[in-house]
């Protein structure tokens, strides 16, 4: 209904990688936050855009452990205007639990896969989503649905944008 898409399955052409961090401090719960269909009550901030779960393609332990949580073509619910073309990496952590080298290491060795894969032209950090409001990618059709974002934090994307620089991605646009 964001997307104003008119299809019989929410399948993806990925183009884009969208890095997070959860904010929730293990594994198990953060696992647990994505596993029910509904959106929990206490999400606020995003349940004006609808009652479905948010949802990411991949959750990163701290130990660097990859686990796939759905396929990798299938629509997330995890970056608002830009679900319908981009992978979602969740990265257990947040503020008050820091990322470690091993899921920098994880998420650089996801994105070389992913892009092998999939035509994909941008990694970005979810605190830059709204960088692409006005690009073709942006589907949004709610003008007044926004957040603001911080994640996965300026650092860990440097690091790992350090590391892809070979992949030959396109740069971010500018507001």
């Amino acid at each position: 209904m964001h997307y104003d898409l008119d299809v019989d399955s929410p399948t993806i052409l990925p183009k884009m990688v969208v890095v997070h961090w959860t904010a929730i401090p293990s594994f198990q719960k953060s696992f647990d936050a994505f596993y029910d269909v509904h959106l929990p009550s206490f999400r606020t901030a995003i349940s004006g855009g609808g009652s479905l779960n948010v949802s990411s393609h991949f959750l990163v332990d701290q130990d660097g452990t990859i686990y796939k949580l759905m396929p990798e073509t299938t629509m997330a619910r995890h970056v608002i205007g830009l679900n319908h073309c981009a992978i979602g990496i969740e990265n257990v952590g947040g503020p008050d639990m820091p990322l470690t080298k091993a899921q920098l290491k994880a998420n650089i060795k996801l994105i070389k896969y992913l892009k092998k894969k999939y035509p994909i032209d941008y990694v970005i950090g979810h605190y830059e989503y709204q960088l692409f409001e006005d690009h073709e990618l942006w589907l949004e059709q709610d003008e007044g649905y926004r957040t603001e974002k911080s994640d996965p934090d300026e650092a860990f994307m440097a690091d790992i944008r350090k590391n892809i620089a070979h992949l030959d991605l396109k740069t971010l646009p500018e507001n």
